[in-house]
C-alpha cells in the first residue's frame, strides 16, 4: 500500500505545467498529492520569483524591510531542514546549519546570504529541498501523514507529518508574497 501512495504523489496532474513552468497541484488528488502538489508549487514560485537575479537583485530591500529573495532562499532552505531533517528525522543540523549557533544570531540565515553568490544560494536550497522531499518520501513508504515527528520539545509537542507538510506550504506562500515585492522592485517581473 504505501508504494501506492508514493505512486499518486507523482501522478500525471502533477506533471502539468503552468506558464511559468510551475507543477500544477492535482485537482482531484488524495490528501498526500494534493499537500505535496501545492508545497512543490510554491516552492517553483520561489524558483521562479527569484531565477536570473543577480548578486545585486539578490540584495535588494524594499522599504523598512531587510528582507532579501538571497535571504529568502537560504531562511527557506534552513525551513526545510529544520522540518523534514530535524524534526521529522530526529537528525542532527546539515550544513551549513551544522557551523552556526542560531541561538546567538537567529537571523544568520537571513543576512549571511548577502555573503553567497545567487549560484551559491540556489544550490543551497535546491540542495535542501531535494533532501526534504527524499525525507517526505521516506516517511510515507513507512506510514502515514499521521505519524508523529522523531523530535518531541520539551513540552510534548511532536508534529505529525500533515503538520510539518502544512507549515511549509505556509512557510512558503507567505515568503513568496514577499518575493512578488522584492522582484518587481528588482527588475519590475510582476505575477502572481
Amino acid at each position: 500500500m504505501e508504494r501506492v501512495l508514493i505512486a499518486s504523489i507523482r501522478s500525471p496532474a502533477m506533471t502539468q505545467l503552468d506558464e511559468q513552468g510551475r507543477p500544477e497541484p492535482p485537482s482531484a488528488g488524495d490528501e498526500i498529492a494534493t499537500l505535496l502538489g501545492f508545497l512543490d508549487y510554491h516552492r517553483a514560485t520561489l524558483a521562479w520569483k527569484t531565477a536570473g537575479v543577480d548578486a545585486h537583485g539578490m540584495r535588494v530591500t524594499v522599504a523598512a524591510s531587510t528582507m532579501t529573495l538571497g535571504g529568502m532562499l537560504k531562511h527557506l532552505a534552513y525551513v526545510e531542514d529544520w522540518w523534514c531533517s530535524r524534526w521529522l528525522w530526529g537528525r542532527e543540523p546539515q550544513p551549513p546549519w551544522d557551523r552556526v549557533e542560531l541561538l546567538a544570531d537567529p537571523d544568520w540565515d537571513w543576512h549571511s546570504a548577502a555573503e553567497d553568490t545567487p549560484e551559491q544560494l540556489r544550490t543551497l536550497w535546491q540542495d535542501t529541498v531535494a533532501r526534504s522531499r527524499g525525507l517526505v518520501e521516506e516517511a510515507l513508504e513507512a506510514g502515514d501523514l499521521g505519524q508523529l515527528a522523531r523530535r518531541t520539545a520539551p513540552d510534548g509537542f511532536s508534529p505529525s507529518l500533515r503538520w510539518i507538510l502544512v507549515h511549509l506550504i505556509e512557510e512558503y506562500a507567505r515568503h513568496n508574497g514577499h518575493a512578488d515585492l522584492l522582484r518587481e522592485s528588482v527588475d519590475g517581473l510582476t505575477g502572481e
